[in-house]
Formats: structure tokens, sequence, C-alpha cells
């Protein structure tokens, strides 16, 4: 099964085109029958965790269990969310995140919730239908490698968006080697926390449309080093036709 990622952003640069994530998905929804649908990645910070509930529950209903929520602080210097008096801190963020992923699972399970946190507080709700997958939607979480917070963050979750940052904390190029040591310390972490089932390791770029045996040794590289999904992404702002193109040729096989 593939994926189709959109992107979650309020601006980007002046005058850039960017339509609602979820309406998107929507349309994606009922478009395709296989594919999974997410967008990348949503800062709950800048949502309200109920709101946010509820167009997640919809949007996987109508995909008909299809969905996967990639979430994480977002980008640190998005001047977006300053220009709406949204938090710009990271520790808030932070905070912020935690206790939105808290909301979604208690609310998501179609029991009454209720939450007294730093940043949110409310009384009981159940919120009926309930999602199609089980037991949650699949949460996808942003950490930087070797952090031992935004780790453990993700590791509680189905999986990471792969980040690495370098000893002064700045990022830096992701490398299967980086990979290869994700894994190993999930997998270790997982087993003593006792958490079963699969964790995705999440990792992106590009690979060439019109040579299919590059593509594959690409790809196999980054699965032989413990990645389960490889998004194809390319930052150079491609033409529309690069795209098509890319597509037409299909996944690395």
């Amino acid at each position: 099964m593939g994926r189709v990622f959109t992107w979650d952003a309020i601006s980007i640069g002046e005058g850039t085109p960017i339509h609602d994530p979820w309406l998107t998905m929507a349309a994606i929804a009922m478009r395709t029958e296989r594919v999974r649908i997410g967008a990348i990645l949503t800062p709950p910070s800048r949502r309200r965790p109920w709101k946010l509930a509820r167009e997640t529950m919809t949007l996987d209903r109508l995909s008909k269990g299809r969905l996967v929520l990639p979430v994480g602080l977002g980008t640190l210097d998005d001047s977006a969310f300053g220009n709406v008096r949204e938090p710009t801190e990271a520790r808030t963020r932070a905070e912020m995140l935690d206790e939105s992923l808290e909301i979604l699972i208690g609310l998501w399970s179609g029991e009454p919730y209720s939450h007294q946190g730093r940043h949110y507080r409310f009384g009981p709700m159940t919120f009926r239908p309930t999602p199609v997958q089980r037991p949650r939607i699949p949460i996808w979480v942003a950490a930087a490698w070797p952090r031992e917070r935004s780790m453990r963050r993700a590791i509680r979750w189905d999986g990471m968006l792969v980040q690495v940052h370098d000893e002064s904390g700045k990022g830096r190029e992701v490398t299967s080697n980086d990979v290869r040591a994700i894994a190993e310390h999930a997998a270790q972490e997982r087993a003593a926390a006792r958490l079963d089932g699969p964790w995705d390791i999440v990792v992106e770029g590009s690979t060439p449309a019109d040579d299919s045996a590059a593509a594959a040794a690409e790809a196999r590289r980054w699965a032989d080093a413990g990645a389960t999904w490889r998004l194809e992404s390319d930052w150079s702002a491609p033409s529309l036709d690069a795209v098509r193109r890319r597509i037409t040729a299909g996944p690395p096989a």
C-alpha cells in the first residue's frame, strides 16, 4: 500500500499557493481506494485538539481506515505561528503536543473523557463515532536523533519522522547509519517498555524517474538500514510535469 501526503501550513513565502489539508485529503480519499493519506506534518499546538479529533475521525471513516497522523512541533522559524499569535517557544509547543496526543486518544475511544492539563482543561465529553482503525489512527512523531526527550516521545507512538541533530543541536542530513542506530535503539526501548506492534521509521528523499535500477538501489539502501517508509520528497521546487513523471514511473521496487 502506498501513501500520498499533503502539507499542513498557514503560509509559506509570499503568495505561495496552499490549500487546506483536510479538504485536500478528503478529496483524495474519495478518489482512491488503497493509498494511505496524511499531512506532513500537523503541529497540534496551532490546532484545538478536540477539533483535530473530529477531523481525523471523520477522515479515517471517509477513507475506510487509511489515515495516518504525522505530528510534531512545527518549523521553529515559521513566521506564520507568531504572525497569528500562536506559541513560538519550542518547550511550550512540546507540552501542547504531548497533551494533544493524550486528548486525541481519549476522545477517539468513544468513552467519556475529561482532561485537566497545563494548556487544556475540559469536563467529560463523549465523541462518537470512533475511528475505523484500531487500536487507534497511527501517529508518527517528528523526532530528533539522538535527543533523549524527543526520541522518548516518538517511541511511545507508532512511528518516527526522522530528523538528526549534530552535537551542537543543529540539524544535519540523515544517513543510513543514523537510521540503523535509531532502529536498534527503538527496538530496545520498546521491548523494555513492553510496547507491541509495528513501529515505522520514515525517511524522505528523491529518486530518479528515468532510472528504475538506481531508484530501487536507493530505496533498498534505506530499507536495509531499517527504514520502513521512504517518502519521495523533492524540496528543489520541481515543476508539475516533473512530479507527474515521478508518479507515473511508480515507486522504486
